[in-house]
């Protein structure tokens, strides 16, 4: 049952030009981002974030396998449902997804993984692993912004209960 309600247009007037400009970019609006209009200063940091690492160095695929390492280590239900449908929007195979989701098939969803598992409490050997799997310094910064990013959505998810508004996918 759902803690925290998502809330409609007319219960957010303070988030509404945020609420629409969302509407326009995907045609509808997430249940994730109606809950976050509960705080209009949260829904602007997250989209203010999720848009600048929109422009950053990973790709829409690579952007959806750290949320899809992100989603299933934090066992967030509703971020699992929606990345996968984005993940298959930005190419990703079943297989591919499938890996994402373990921490595993390339070398951004293992570091993601271990970011989230060890609450970015990383060894230096960790690092240089990740070195090592060719990731760049520039990478290992937005793989820690998209954990973060991520994190924020599972946790609120986690406490609000939000209703699942996409395919649903199992944790």
């Amino acid at each position: 049952m759902t803690r925290i309600h998502s809330l409609s247009d007319d219960q957010s007037a303070a988030a509404r030009p945020l609420l629409d400009a969302v509407r326009a970019k995907l045609g509808m609006v997430p249940n994730i981002v109606r809950t976050l209009a509960h705080s209009p200063a949260a829904l602007r940091g997250y989209l203010s974030l999720s848009d600048s690492l929109s422009g950053g160095a990973l790709s829409a695929a690579e952007r959806e396998t750290v949320a899809l390492a992100v989603g299933q280590a934090n066992a967030c239900g509703y971020c699992l449902s929606a990345h996968t449908l984005m993940a298959k929007g930005a190419g990703l195979s079943p297989d591919a997804i499938v890996a994402a989701r373990q921490g595993e098939g390339t070398p951004l969803a293992r570091f993601a993984r271990k970011v989230t598992t060890t609450r970015g409490a990383l060894s230096d050997q960790d690092v240089a692993e990740a070195r090592a799997m060719g990731l760049s310094d520039s990478q290992l910064i937005e793989v820690i912004a998209h954990v973060a990013l991520n994190t924020l959505t599972n946790y609120v998810n986690h406490i609000a209960a939000t209703e699942i508004d996409f395919p649903v996918v199992k944790v």
